[in-house]
């Protein structure tokens, strides 16, 4: 295995890759211009939804954690533990879980973690502080070469900022919240930039029973710029603890046994805690090519409390599960981007390689009660590696970019299972190959038409190779894109498009119970629409809209529905942002969904509007959030599960569910030195 590494990164450091900028010169000089709406062109670039993002983050930054993920459009995100679990996410039809099919990095190093204790992906970002970021890349589908496991129904990637402000500040809002932050900028030269950035919060909580939720935010990154190169060394820390509430089921709320905010086990909760460090290095040659490379290394903990199901297993105890896990990631990757001319027309070509290793320690699910183990479930250790390549072209013909790509990803998984009687280590290695096209087609220089198609997957837990010998541990993906964006005035923007996505047979390895279950071929298909329009300057608008429809392709009509996959979701707001004084006011809505196969049971949907408003004055910023500004009563996750409770005779399978915050006000001052 080192030598396997070893090669890996040698490769990394002599290939190349990625889609950077072509410019001879130091982009970031322009980091810290504004961005306006009528400053978006729509010519030959492969995504858009980038260019809009960044006109987003600009007119309304993300206000807190909970906020990173519902600044992608159509991405909606449900909170069910106490504050301090990943957040379970949807989006393109898909109930992600907490990042199977969504592939989320943060200054090029991966979040999801791949064979986790709770879920395939988990994607936990509560290490990055809503303050620091820069810029958010997204896109939708399976189409980009640079982004490989996981990134089926799309991408996330965040960059954090090269300089920021000294300032300290302190949040207090209803429910016993408070947040305090400092950052400091130790060094601020034109070429050199060093700063930290650390947050501490405490949260209650609106449930009867208080979740004593803490975190601890610490960041420091270093920035030195040459001639023509850019270097980054990033440390970060987190950690949190909480209580929680868990899911409730419907019954015992509507028979009075507890409140719309009680709890049947008070005992669920846990801590994590993930610590990273990152080296990144740009060169810009003279040519006009770009070399691009990161290093990461992260060290990882998790302990979590959770009870599912009550008294349907052990009637005595209860059925409360413990998941643990320790790890160390190691990783990297150099891409190389460079341009050459063909007639008049300038063609581009990108190449790159990398690798990723998860070693992971004791990977536990436990029984037990108010926290103490009661037996073991499964208990093992994991060592996963992934090796990839990826090459492609862009060709431009006049008005018509066509950009093939292809990109091969290397697995091996590794499981020694600590529970068998006999020492029993088993692995087994698979590749992928994952081509994809997209073409855009410019009639108009406010006009553009894309096609994208490709082949993508996410990679299956470790703990699958057990049972089913390394079968469907790569299941494949196929989807396409038809769309277009199109400004038919300079201050407003329209994007929409049609698409398809189909997903193989898989066998998926349940980390709440410790099993292997197969999952059928599906279908999904949908369409996004988009809109912006910058009203008068600082008067900003924007809307989404989505339609999926998700649906399994060998059970019989009827009871062929994906549970919980979303059907109809709105996102929509207002923003007004000045030197002085910013407001905003936004509204998410999703439909309701089936909540089970045969669709006989409901997750109920919601809409919900939060605003905020600051006015900065000299060097002091105040200003309020409101949460759910019409107190509407709401689930935030929901579930269809099988339970038996406390003056059941038999077990129920109905709605469990987590209330979504009621009416929550926060109030902010900022210090700024």
């Amino acid at each position: 295995m080192a030598k396997l590494l070893f090669r890996a990164l040698l490769l990394s450091v002599i290939t190349a890759g990625a889609n950077g900028d072509m410019s001879a010169h130091n982009p970031d000089s322009l980091a810290n211009e504004p961005i306006r709406l009528r400053d978006v062109n729509v010519v030959r670039r492969i995504n858009h939804l980038s260019e809009i993002s960044k006109v987003d983050l600009a007119a309304n930054p993300v206000k807190s954690s909970q906020e990173i993920l519902r600044s992608v459009p159509g991405l909606f995100i449900a909170q069910h533990a106490g504050g301090g679990k990943a957040e379970q996410m949807f989006l393109r039809g898909f109930d992600l879980d907490h990042g199977t099919d969504i592939n989320i990095s943060v200054d090029g190093m991966p979040v999801n973690m791949v064979s986790h204790a709770h879920g395939q992906g988990y994607a936990d970002l509560h290490f990055l502080q809503p303050e620091v970021i820069e810029n958010i890349d997204f896109d939708k589908g399976l189409y980009d070469m640079t982004k490989g496991d996981l990134a089926t129904a799309g991408y996330v990637a965040f960059k954090t900022r090269d300089r920021m402000p000294s300032q300290v500040s302190a949040e207090i809002g209803m429910h016993d919240y408070q947040r305090y932050r400092a950052s400091m900028s130790l060094i601020d030269r034109e070429n050199e930039s060093f700063y930290f950035a650390g947050a501490f919060l405490s949260d209650n909580g609106y449930f009867d029973s208080p979740q004593h939720f803490k975190r601890l935010n610490a960041m420091a990154k270093y920035t030195r710029w040459g001639e023509n190169s850019r270097f980054n060394i990033i440390a970060s820390h987190f950690n949190s603890s909480w209580n929680a509430s868990g899911q409730i089921p419907e019954r015992a709320v509507d028979n009075g046994m507890i409140g719309w905010f009680g709890s049947l086990d008070a005992s669920e909760g846990g801590s994590t805690s993930r610590s990273n460090l990152q080296f990144l290095h740009k060169i810009y040659l003279p040519d006009g090519a770009t070399v691009s490379s990161d290093f990461y290394l992260s060290y990882y903990t998790f302990n979590l409390f959770s009870d599912f199901t009550f008294q349907l297993n052990d009637p005595e105890h209860w059925d409360e599960i413990n998941q643990k896990e320790k790890r160390v990631i190691a990783g990297g990757h150099t891409d190389y981007n460079d341009h050459f001319h063909v007639g008049d027309e300038t063609w581009k070509w990108s190449a790159g390689a990398g690798f990723r290793y998860d070693h992971i320690m004791d990977i536990a699910l436990y029984h037990t009660e108010n926290r103490h183990q009661l037996g073991t479930y499964s208990l093992g250790d994991i060592d996963e590696s992934n090796m990839f390549g990826f090459a492609g072209l862009e060709m431009n013909l006049g008005p018509v970019m066509i950009n093939p790509s292809v990109r091969v990803d290397w697995f091996h998984f590794n499981y020694a299972d600590k529970t068998a009687e006999v020492y029993d280590d088993k692995g087994t290695a698979q590749a992928f190959v994952s081509p994809k096209l997209n073409i855009t087609y410019n009639p108009a220089r406010n006009l553009q038409l894309y096609l994208k198609g490709g082949r993508g997957f996410h990679s299956n837990d470790a703990r699958v190779v057990v049972v089913e010998n390394g079968r469907n541990v790569l299941p494949q993906a196929l989807g396409a894109d038809l769309g277009m964006h199109w400004k038919p005035f300079s201050n407003v923007a329209v994007n929409a498009a049609l698409w398809y996505l189909h997903m193989n047979q898989e066998f998926v390895y349940v980390g709440d119970e410790a099993v292997v279950e197969p999952s059928g071929k599906s279908r999904r298909l949908g369409v996004d629409i988009g809109f912006r329009w910058e009203i008068v300057r600082n008067l900003y608008l924007q809307a989404d809209y989505t339609y999926s429809n998700a649906r399994m392709t060998e059970e019989a009509k009827g009871e062929n529905y994906i549970p919980l996959a979303p059907v109809n979701t709105f996102l929509g707001g207002i923003s007004y942002k000045n030197k002085h004084f910013s407001a905003g006011i936004h509204t998410r809505w999703i439909g309701n969904r089936p909540a089970n196969e045969d669709y006989s049971l409901t997750a109920k949907g919601y809409c919900i509007t939060d605003a905020n408003v600051a006015y900065t004055w000299k060097k002091f910023t105040v200003g309020a959030i409101a949460e759910n500004l019409f107190n509407t009563k709401w689930r935030e996750a929901q579930f269809a599960t099988e339970t038996l409770i406390p003056g059941d005779r038999e077990p129920i399978t109905d709605i469990c569910f987590t209330p979504g915050t009621p009416f929550a006000l926060r109030g902010f001052v900022t210090f700024t030195f």
